[in-house]
């Protein structure tokens, strides 16, 4: 599904809150970090940028083909990797910082993402991410693509979860010594408001999903409501910031 947009148009937007995790996390030359569910680098470009050494992996091939164009445009050395975030294709213990924005929220088993995280980062070392939450316009559009959606043939739990407190420090039970949470907002601005919903058809994959398979009178009922949801031409939502030592 995450194929389907242009991830490229999207990740601009983002881009500001993986510069602001990797200023939290106090990131080093020299440093070791990994970027989980990376999609085409935010977080990771950050992370090179100053001046530590990265790996970033995605479970989609089309990210990575994205991310190692983009690394490879601005001259800085990744080394991008296929990888499960529930399932690390790497060694225990091998980063001192392990991240994710906006990525690894959307595995479908969140207790193993946990464990994975903490699992390749050294003792002392950082897991950190930054969290869609449910308040705001992101959470409000998720409510809104499932209820003209079919339900999941098996319950999961939704992504937004990772953006409740109370939700983090019980999956981090166990794993972390000391967690700090930080409220965000992420604003996304438009030129008009029918620039907005038209940045959504083209780039989001749930929304292209949807309108392949819902009738074109249902998909126009959903399509109505959706430009109500978004209001005007800035779109605001609320995201956590996570900074756990291992």
């Amino acid at each position: 599904m995450w194929a389907l947009g242009d991830y490229t148009e999207v990740a601009p937007f983002l881009e500001p809150c993986a510069i602001k995790l990797a200023v939290a996390c106090g990131l080093e030359p020299g440093m070791s970090v990994l970027d989980v569910a990376a999609g085409n680098g935010n977080f990771a470009l950050a992370a090179a940028a100053r001046g530590a050494s990265v790996v970033a992996t995605d479970l989609t091939p089309r990210m990575l083909e994205l991310g190692r164009a983009r690394s490879a445009a601005a001259g800085v050395e990744i080394d991008w990797r296929l990888g499960d975030a529930e399932q690390l294709p790497l060694p225990d213990e091998s980063f001192d910082v392990v991240a994710s924005v906006f990525g690894a929220i959307f595995a479908p088993r969140p207790e193993l993402v946990a464990r994975e995280m903490f699992r390749v980062c050294r003792h002392d070392g950082l897991v950190a991410m930054a969290n869609y939450s449910w308040q705001g316009f992101l959470g409000d559009y998720a409510m809104l693509l499932a209820r003209y959606s079919n339900p999941a043939p098996i319950p999961l739990p939704s992504p937004f979860e990772w953006g409740d407190p109370e939700v983090v420090r019980r999956r981090f039970d166990g794993l972390a010594s000391d967690i700090e949470l930080r409220p965000e907002t992420l604003i996304m601005s438009f030129a008009s408001p029918d620039a907005r919903f038209a940045f959504w058809e083209r780039t989001n994959g749930p929304t292209i999903a949807l309108r392949s398979m819902l009738p074109p009178e249902r998909y126009a009922e959903f399509r109505a409501e959706a430009v109500s949801l978004m209001g005007g031409t800035d779109l605001e939502s609320r995201y956590l910031v996570v900074l756990a030592r291992k």
